[in-house]
């Protein structure tokens, strides 16, 4: 990491700038460039480059704080103080003078051609550039050619250079290429775990007995959520390659660049049926474990435990659900708290689920809790379908409290007026009937009435 101050001495129409590098590292975050007295900021830039020489990855990132001076004269830019990626950098600071403006160069002055060809008498003479062939390929690789339903399989879209490459080549766009080349081989009927690649890296791997380097340029696991079988298309990615000037000089241009396009070769990966179950449909696929925790092997009826349930191993963590739970009166287990923890490293995901049960015991006695949590799976270890059950055996002392649960809940008053009540059996129409005949009894009333005040 470097920051450069520029020049001593600038002309009033000429920028200060103060540059922040970076190399072979991802510029997370930095802190504010100095004021500098006696001048205003215009702005930043920034730039980045990525080389592969000779096999080998370099890159730098900088950000450039232009300043423009208010006036001639002589100012002072003071030592200050930035921090870059978390880390804090003391920069020393010197005096700055301010000239008269002066007059820009033009374009067709002598950058673009070397001082010494045109010395010679050669100032004309057009620069030829050599094309340096690449030495390097772009693959699209799976760790798995055939999988079950819900089993993960790993993903790799990588660049890989030869050790005997001699092109000096560089990235081109590659968040937008590399956004349309996801969006082209995600498949639709799979659940991803995206490694998130942000800083590009080479790792020497050997292939056909030759040493490459290779670049992760994405990576993913992919779990099938159906039968379907999964077919990755052909992508392309297009990188800058450099040609060489031939005659090489000291001033002038070396080197040519040009667009060079590397493509993979399509990929399918077969999915497999799973073995008939009662539970095909929706059982967990992956390789796990059980790990277990009580807070006492010791209980006592009545009074509370609490107890935990993970599912440890290499799947999709997401997708795996509650054990099974088979309940009695011996006990009340309620809902387990839900906790999960993924890790994405080596092409694997790996993780815990953890379920965590809170219980009271009703009956006295020794029981297996196996026989009441168990967590049914497919193992793709063994080909076959697994049960993870607790090895844990309680022990429960006291006295029951079966009648007890009965009594300590209130049936409410309708319970309480059934021993008022007639037991004698009524017909369900009976109400209505007799709500009918006491409506047809008050209209005759009423007509009797109006009978009566009508003759008086």
């Amino acid at each position: 990491m470097s920051i450069d101050l520029g020049p001593d001495e600038i002309a009033s129409n000429q920028a200060f700038t103060i540059t922040l590098t970076i190399h072979n590292e991802r510029l997370e975050d930095y802190s504010s460039f100095p004021e500098i007295p006696g001048f205003v900021k215009r702005g930043t830039s920034s730039s980045s480059s990525t080389n592969f020489i000779n096999g080998r990855r370099s890159s730098s990132q900088s950000v450039i704080q232009n300043y423009v001076a208010t006036a001639e004269g002589e100012y002072m830019l003071n030592s200050f103080v930035m921090k870059v990626n978390k880390q804090t950098y003391r920069v020393k600071g010197k005096k700055i003078k301010v000239g008269p403006p002066v007059q820009r160069r033009q374009r067709n002055d002598p950058f673009g051609s070397d001082p010494f060809q045109d010395f010679f008498g050669r100032q004309n003479a057009p620069q030829e550039f050599v094309d340096v062939k690449a030495d390097a390929f772009l693959a699209l690789t799976t760790d798995k050619s055939s999988v079950y339903p819900g089993e993960g399989f790993s993903l790799t879209l990588g660049l890989y250079v030869s050790s005997k490459n001699q092109a000096e080549m560089t990235f081109h766009e590659l968040s937008r290429q590399l956004a349309e080349i996801v969006k082209k081989i995600k498949p639709a009927n799979c659940w991803e775990e995206n490694f998130e690649i942000k800083n590009i890296s080479g790792e020497v791997v050997e292939i056909n007995g030759e040493n490459y380097t290779q670049f992760k340029i994405h990576q993913a696991v992919y779990y099938p959520l159906n039968n379907k079988d999964i077919y990755f298309p052909k992508v392309s990615l297009d990188l800058i390659k450099y040609k060489v000037a031939k005659n090489r000089t000291f001033f002038g241009r070396n080197r040519q660049e040009e667009i060079i396009t590397f493509s993979t070769k399509p990929k399918k990966v077969t999915i497999k049926e799973l073995p008939p179950h009662p539970l095909k449909e929706s059982v967990t696929v992956g390789n796990y474990r059980l790990k277990e925790k009580i807070s006492s092997q010791s209980l006592k009826t009545g009074e509370s435990f609490n107890y935990s349930f993970d599912v440890i191993g290499e799947g999709n963590i997401s997708a795996i659900s509650e054990p099974r739970l088979y309940e009695d009166e011996n006990f009340d287990i309620y809902s387990p708290n839900i906790r999960q923890d993924i890790s994405r490293g080596h092409g694997k995901v790996r993780g815990t689920k953890s379920f965590s049960y809170y219980g009271i015991p009703n009956e006295p006695g020794e029981y297996a809790l196996g026989d009441y949590l168990q967590f049914i799976y497919f193992n793709v270890k063994t080909d076959s379908y697994d049960t993870l059950r607790s090895d844990m055996i309680v022990s429960v002392t006291g006295e029951s409290k079966k009648n007890e649960y009965i009594l300590s809940n209130d049936m409410g008053t309708f319970y309480d007026a059934m021993d008022i009540q007639s037991n004698e059996l009524m017909a369900l129409d009976a109400q209505d009937r007799m709500r009918s005949m006491a409506n047809i009894a008050i209209f005759v009333l009423i007509g009797l009435v109006a009978l009566v005040m009508f003759k008086k």
